[in-house]
């Protein structure tokens, strides 16, 4: 990425594999305080519209050494939303400031059930804390999944790496 508002993958999500994993490798958004957003699509990614169902869980670690903490945060939650699914948390845009991690989706070709995924993503932190965060969600389509965007929901990326493998 190279301050783009969207990264799309809409080819080789196929039934090739029952898994697919995107791994993120230093995203620095380019607007601070932002989150990446997870959209897919049914129609090769001519619209990222389909209705994610998803729960937020983070482990927080300041950086000034304050007390750790375990957080469901239920306001990064989606209940069939068409809009993305956050799978991180206010990443600052600090030169230091980065995240990464692996979102697994699972099965993207089947037309007999929804899609699920999870994804856990480690982020630099707006205001400097360290975080662990896990999202599980799942599209709610029996429809096969065959394209999926990442975007921030402020401003662009700025710059980082995501492949998308296919497991075996």
């Amino acid at each position: 990425a190279s301050s783009s508002a969207t990264i799309d993958f809409t080819s080789g999500i196929d039934s090739t594999y029952k898994e697919y994993q995107f791994h993120f490798t230093s995203i620095h958004p380019g607007t601070d305080d932002a989150d990446a957003l997870i959209l897919g699509s049914i129609d090769s990614g001519s619209n990222y519209n389909v209705a994610i169902t998803s729960s937020f869980v983070q482990a927080v670690a300041p950086e000034s050494g304050g007390s750790p903490s375990v957080d469901y945060l239920g306001s990064k939650d989606v209940a069939q939303g068409t809009s993305g699914a956050a799978i991180e948390h206010s990443v600052g845009n600090d030169n230091d400031q980065t995240s990464s991690g692996i979102l697994h989706l699972y099965d993207p070709s089947n037309t007999a059930s929804v899609k699920h995924f999870i994804s856990r993503m480690h982020v630099s932190h707006a205001v400097n804390n360290a975080q662990d965060i896990l999202v599980a969600g799942y599209f709610n389509t029996a429809s096969a999944i065959d394209a999926i965007q990442f975007k921030k929901n402020t401003g662009n990326i700025d710059s980082g790496i995501i492949k998308m493998y296919g497991v075996a």
